[in-house]
């Protein structure tokens, strides 16, 4: 069994971009800016958006941090979201979801520019990716690519299980998984709360990508050996034991399924770093106006 390190992957990729924006800079052309836009006190979203300034620091970006409360109105939101679409120096914002109930996510990320939508909601970004053409690809299934790529695991005809059908890994990830490209060309089954027979599919997989919330769920008995594991999950459960009263735990059983498996990522530590890095990537190509 090989653990997955997206932590060293990630770290590795932040100098490659940091090293990309010097040279950008020797050249005349500005520092990548990216805003954030964070609503509310989530604890999650908190943690999430403290990470990313972190890592546009690492890379060389600048990085605006635009705070709400969470009584906030949806108009003065998407007034918000105006501004930075027409803000010459913003190359590109987020909107870190979720957002309170009285705000629709979905007119939010409609309002942003795709061409500075470096999250990949936009459905112009979605529609684009789904048949293959230049686009700022959703976070989390870009940085499993950028795994399975460097560590030359082989996706080529390989029967893979992606659990979970939402609109931010799991939809985007089985499209990525069934492209004509490498990582991809995999024969794509995607598994949802609706599914028959789910123990037995997944006991075929070559690759399980486990993107459902549920902690746990995929057990020793679902996987066959030599499996790949993507573990997508970030459930926070509680931890008497740890300073924060609680630690992360994946979609997996880790302690069971890792010794059956060939490669695996663990939680923390393994897509996690790779989500943040994706959009740092998705930032410079935004500063680079390579998507338009």
């Amino acid at each position: 069994m090989q653990l997955i390190d997206g932590k060293k992957i990630a770290d590795d990729i932040k100098q490659e971009i940091a090293a990309e924006v010097e040279q950008m800079v020797a050249n005349g052309q500005k520092r990548p800016h990216l805003a954030a836009i964070l609503v509310g006190h989530d604890g999650g979203s908190e943690t999430y958006v403290a990470h990313k300034v972190k890592a546009c620091e690492q890379c060389g970006f600048k990085s605006t941090l635009i705070r709400f409360e969470d009584d906030v109105t949806e108009a003065a939101l998407l007034e918000t979201i105006e501004k930075l679409n027409n803000d010459t120096d913003i190359d590109g914002f987020i909107v870190q979801l979720p957002l309170p109930r009285h705000i629709s996510e979905q007119k939010i990320i409609e309002a942003i520019d795709y061409r500075k939508d470096v999250d990949g909601f936009h459905p112009i970004n979605v529609g684009r990716m789904s048949i293959g053409l230049p686009c700022f690809l959703s976070a989390t299934p870009a940085g499993i690519m950028e795994l399975l790529a460097r560590y030359n695991i082989p996706t080529k005809g390989a029967n893979c299980v992606v659990l979970g059908r939402s609109n931010i890994v799991g939809k985007p990830v089985s499209t990525l998984m069934m492209q004509k490209s490498n990582p991809g060309d995999a024969t794509v089954t995607v598994c949802h709360s609706a599914t028959k027979n789910l123990k037995e599919i997944c006991a075929q997989a070559d690759i399980i990508i486990a993107a459902l919330g549920s902690p746990g769920f995929v057990t020793a008995d679902m996987v066959k050996p030599g499996a790949i594991i993507i573990d997508v999950g970030t459930t926070r459960v509680p931890d008497a034991t740890r300073k924060s009263g609680f630690r992360l735990r994946g979609d997996v059983d880790f302690e069971n399924v890792a010794e059956k498996c060939s490669y695996i990522t663990p939680v923390p530590g393994g897509v996690g770093p790779m989500t943040i890095v994706s959009l740092m990537k998705n930032t410079l190509l935004a500063g680079q106006h390579k998507i338009y």
